[in-house]
């Protein structure tokens, strides 16, 4: 499977015109991607302002990566503020030939932000299918839980996907887990972060793709790109009938 990884500087607040940074980005990929990632809260920056930019599936931002999707014929997973009624959720969508193929909302919210009194936390794990592997979501602050990843992996994730907007200052804090979450659920882990600046935080991207083992694939650092990596899934297969960990689970 390929992947892109898209990682740029969103302006803050500005759905339209991240809308054609995105274009722009994209036009520069000269292969065809399987799957397009791109970071939390994509269009609008860690927002806590949800009811102003809080949407319902027929909104501006689900209507424009549908779109994306079936136009590049790839599935596509982005950062959306999802409004159902009267209640706001910080999701990761899952986009596939321009139809929702499936939601998460994040569980683990940012208390030291205040994420936890603007939005509303979901409540169960989500797994979801790229041409029939198995992918776990996640948005994140969830990446410093390790029991929602073990959840994911005894639900049969192959690949575990977190987009995020992580800061400079935990950076170090983001790499480590990410690896960490390979290594100990023996799957590819792709995480998607942002670069540039908001009214709050400085970011520096580090998006990157681990294999089942711990080892960096790729990553860039602080510059807009679009990663691309091929993911044998066949390494997942193997590693795990190799090193029989995940038989070995006890209390989740």
């Amino acid at each position: 499977m390929k992947a892109a990884l898209v990682q740029y500087s969103p302006e803050w607040e500005n759905v339209d015109r991240n809308i054609d940074k995105i274009e722009s980005l994209i036009s520069t990929v000269k292969t065809h991607a399987d799957l397009i990632i791109f970071p939390e809260m994509t269009l609008t920056g860690f927002t806590m302002k949800q009811k102003e930019f809080g949407e319902e599936i027929d909104g501006h931002s689900f209507k424009y990566f549908m779109d994306l999707s079936n136009r590049l014929k790839s599935d596509v997973i982005c950062g959306i503020i999802e409004k159902e009624g009267t209640t706001y959720y910080n999701s990761s969508i899952h986009f596939s030939k321009g139809l929702i193929a499936a939601v998460y909302r994040k569980i683990h919210l940012f208390s030291h932000a205040k994420e936890n009194n603007f939005y509303t936390n979901g409540k169960e794990p989500v797994v979801t299918k790229v041409g029939g592997i198995k992918a776990g979501l996640s948005i994140c602050y969830d990446l410093r839980f390790p029991e929602l990843y073990r959840l994911l992996r005894k639900a049969g994730s192959e690949i575990l996907i977190d987009i995020a907007n992580w800061p400079v200052d935990r950076i170090e804090h983001w790499r480590v887990l990410l690896r960490a979450r390979a290594i100990e659920n023996q799957s590819f882990v792709i995480g998607v972060n942002r670069t540039g600046n908001d009214p709050f935080y400085k970011y520096n991207g580090y998006s990157s793709v681990y294999d089942p083992m711990g080892n960096l694939i790729t990553e860039a650092k602080d510059e807009e790109k679009v990663l691309i990596a091929d993911l044998d899934i066949d390494d997942v297969r193997k590693t795990r009938d190799t090193f029989k960990f995940g038989e070995d689970i006890c209390l989740i």
